[in-house]
C-alpha cells in the first residue's frame, strides 16, 4: 500500500500510514492510501524519472566537458563544436528537467 501526506506529498510504503510524516512531522490523519490508479502511476513513473535524473546528470557533465573544450580552443572547428555540443546539452538538460515537472502535475511521481 501507499499512502501520500497531504501537506508536503511525502510517499509512504507500508501496511499503515506512519504515525507522523517522516518529512515534515504532519499526524498519520493527513496521510490518504493512494487508489490503484494513482499507485500504478506512481510506480510505473519511478523508472522513467530516474532515467530522467540520469540524464539531466549526464548532460552536466557534457556541459562541463564541452567547456573545457571552448576554453582550450585548439582552433576554430573544434570551439564550434564544442560550442553547439554546450547549447545542445542545455537544451536536452532543460527538456528533461520540463518532463520530470510534467510527471510531478500528473501524479507520476513519488
Amino acid at each position: 500500500m501507499m499512502w501520500k501526506c497531504g501537506v508536503c506529498n511525502y510517499i509512504h510504503n507500508g501496511e499503515g500510514a506512519p504515525e507522523k510524516c517522516p518529512k515534515c512531522g504532519a499526524p498519520q490523519e493527513k496521510f490518504v492510501q493512494l487508489v490503484e490508479e494513482s499507485r500504478e502511476k506512481v510506480e510505473r513513473s519511478r523508472f522513467t524519472n530516474s532515467l530522467l535524473r540520469e540524464l539531466v546528470n549526464t548532460m552536466e557533465d557534457l556541459q562541463d566537458l564541452a567547456q573545457a573544450g571552448i576554453d582550450d580552443n585548439l582552433d576554430p572547428g573544434c570551439k564550434k563544436l564544442f560550442t553547439e555540443t554546450l547549447e545542445m546539452a542545455e537544451f536536452i538538460k532543460q527538456t528533461a528537467l520540463a518532463e520530470i515537472e510534467n510527471h510531478i502535475n500528473k501524479g507520476k511521481w513519488g
